[in-house]
């Protein structure tokens, strides 16, 4: 069995008036991820981690973000389409361990459903998701509620 690991980053601006989507469903805020997509922060990172773990290149090669056919898109449909693309290489997922950096609003009333919807979108169990939040004590653009940031690690087998 081989084993490969990946690492995904993501970043986005947060401006007033737009939806606030993360990990797939719309959290309540003020603020909302500008971006090409929905700028679902969360799933491009994962999206990214997964793609480099198979050694597929990274999100913006796959789904540009001058492309007109991803203007609007909904995350899940990309993170569907990654997924694919690594089983097409013959790998599954074995775990995916996520950080989300983000000073408002809290979000650990909603990672429970966030790991429902991924997990239901990757097809992969609930207990292979881990999703944790964390603040950035008020320091860089998340402490000044200017951006949100997210990584994910994920493990892949082949077997």
């Amino acid at each position: 069995m081989k084993f490969r690991v990946g690492i995904g980053y993501d970043v986005h601006p947060l401006v007033e008036g737009l939806p606030f989507t993360l990990g797939g469903i719309v959290i309540p805020h003020s603020k909302g991820s500008l971006g090409h997509s929905d700028a679902d922060t969360l799933i491009h990172a994962i999206c990214d981690a997964l793609l480099g773990a198979a050694n597929l290149g990274d999100i913006g090669l796959h789904f540009p973000d001058n492309s007109s056919e991803y203007k609007g898109i909904d995350s899940k449909i990309l993170l569907t389409r990654t997924v694919a693309l690594i089983r097409e290489k013959g790998y599954s997922i074995s775990n995916i361990d996520s950080t989300v950096c983000l000073q408002k609003p809290k979000i650990r009333p909603y990672i429970t459903k966030m790991t429902e919807v991924l997990a239901q979108t990757m097809k992969i169990p609930l207990d292979d998701i881990s999703i944790k939040a964390t603040t950035t004590e008020k320091l860089g653009f998340v402490g000044r509620e200017e951006g949100i940031a997210a990584y994910a690690v994920v493990l892949l087998q082949k077997e």
